[in-house]
C-alpha cells in the first residue's frame, strides 16, 4: 500500500507572499515615476502649448494620473 503525504511549506507561501509584495511595490514606483515625469513635461509647458494640444492647466493632473494608470 502506497501513502502519499503532502504538507505545504510556510517558507514556499512566506516566499511567494514577499514576492508578490515586492513586485506590486515596483510596480507602483513605476506608476509613480510615469505620473511625476508626465505631470513635470506637461507643467512646464505654456498654456498656448497646452491649448495646442487641447488642454488645460486644470487638467495636467488628470492626465498624468491616466497616464500613470496605464503602464
Amino acid at each position: 500500500m502506497t501513502v502519499l503525504t503532502h504538507t505545504h511549506s510556510k517558507d514556499a507561501t512566506l516566499l511567494s507572499r514577499l514576492h508578490k509584495a515586492t513586485d506590486a511595490l515596483f510596480d507602483r514606483i513605476a506608476r509613480y515615476q510615469m505620473y511625476r515625469r508626465t505631470y513635470n513635461e506637461l507643467n512646464a509647458l505654456t498654456n498656448r502649448e497646452l491649448a495646442d494640444l487641447g488642454m488645460h492647466r486644470s487638467g495636467i493632473r488628470r492626465v498624468a494620473l491616466e497616464t500613470a494608470r496605464n503602464v
